[in-house]
């Protein structure tokens, strides 16, 4: 039997290297944030949206405080889905419209996983609420990449092909000159 999942859309970020609200940039009609919660879908028995509000989803507020970007998203999925009974969270950012199935099935698993070079993409039990929360009560950093070298995941899992991740205009653009 598999455990239950929530599938958590990082969404917190100020957007300044896309010049506006990237989550809201349209790709093949969608905005990327539902791309990111169509790619979650599939894996979760539900999805929420982090550091955000929106009218269509579940919305959670970074926690300990607002404006804490990834981690503090991450900090409110996990606390969010220790309190509702998940067993865990499945995590992309709102910039990246693909999970491919292979990567997704690959991260679930005994202990916190991420993608290689993708670190936004990640599984994560929901046992760590606590320890995320004292991370950043106790660390001047947010960085995510602090966190997993604290934490150790027990897998890092190769990006097989490419996952945009859409910072920039640009890059919006190149992935659409890619498919």
């Amino acid at each position: 039997m598999m455990a239950k999942l929530l599938g958590a859309v990082l969404a917190g970020g100020r957007s300044s290297r896309f010049g506006s609200d990237k989550a809201l940039a349209l790709l093949d009609g969608r905005q990327l944030i539902e791309h990111a919660v169509a790619a979650l879908e599939p894996h979760a028995a539900e999805v929420v949206i982090c550091g955000r509000t929106d009218p269509r989803w579940t919305c959670l507020a970074d926690l300990p405080a607002p404006d804490m970007g990834p981690l503090g998203g991450l900090a409110a999925a996990l606390a969010y889905a220790q309190e509702q009974g998940f067993a865990g969270v499945l995590t992309t950012g709102c910039d990246m419209p693909v999970l491919p199935d292979d990567l997704a099935k690959a991260l679930i698993g005994d202990g916190p996983a991420v993608i290689e070079g993708q670190h936004l993409i990640g599984y994560w039990p929901a046992s760590l609420a606590g320890r995320l929360l004292d991370h950043l009560g106790q660390s001047d950093t947010r960085s995510i990449r602090n966190w997993i070298a604290e934490i150790q995941p027990r897998r890092v899992v190769p990006a097989a092909g490419v996952l945009p991740n859409i910072n920039r205009p640009d890059d919006l653009a190149a992935w659409r000159e890619t498919r």
